[in-house]
């Protein structure tokens, strides 16, 4: 019984054709290697930037391109509005953002309480300030009250800039403030 290999035989009696196939055969593989490893460092590379944003969105690194943090004090506090009545946690919100605006340099020119809205039924108590601030001093102040203890949030804003050109930056701001912060009831 003789079995018949017709594509040896003719690669053996042509080298070149023999040569020429093998090294169509390794650049095939060739090629299929490189891909699969480029397909591989994608890959990492994929992982790599989840694993970053993760890191970034856990709070464990700063973001690309952001400056380290300052270091500073960490607030330190009940997070939520202090008071036996519903009243007294009212004068503390209202007396926490009033000193906020003096503390930058602003007048407080009126001030109202929310203590019976919609929101106070879920324990959230807002009050409404409007007052006079330089513009540097704005984003400073902003910054004072949503950064601090207790954690109060500014829902409101509304600013209109002064007549006069006396300052550096074009003269005071008239802001009007909404601020809410939770109050968790008598304890």
């Amino acid at each position: 019984m003789t079995i018949r290999y017709p594509l040896i035989h003719r690669l053996a009696s042509q080298p070149v054709m023999a040569v020429a196939s093998y090294l169509g055969c390794v650049l095939i593989l060739g090629f299929m290697t490189w891909s699969a490893v480029a397909d591989i460092r994608e890959r990492r590379a994929g992982i790599a930037a989840a694993q970053d944003l993760l890191a970034e969105i856990e709070g464990r690194k700063n973001p690309a391109g952001s400056p380290e943090p300052v270091p500073g004090p960490i607030p330190t506090g009940s997070p939520f509005l202090e008071g036996q009545s519903v009243t007294v946690a009212g004068a503390a919100i209202l007396q926490r953002v009033a000193s906020a605006v003096r503390r930058y340099g602003g007048n407080v020119l009126s001030s109202q309480v929310e203590l019976e809205s919609s929101q106070s039924k879920v324990g959230l108590l807002g009050v409404t300030l409007s007052c006079e601030l330089d513009q540097p001093e704005l984003q400073r102040l902003l910054y004072d009250i949503e950064g601090g203890m207790p954690f109060l949030f500014v829902n409101q804003l509304s600013i209109q800039t002064g007549q006069s050109t006396t300052g550096p930056e074009g003269g005071r701001l008239r802001v009007l403030l909404g601020v809410a912060g939770q109050w968790q009831g008598a304890q």
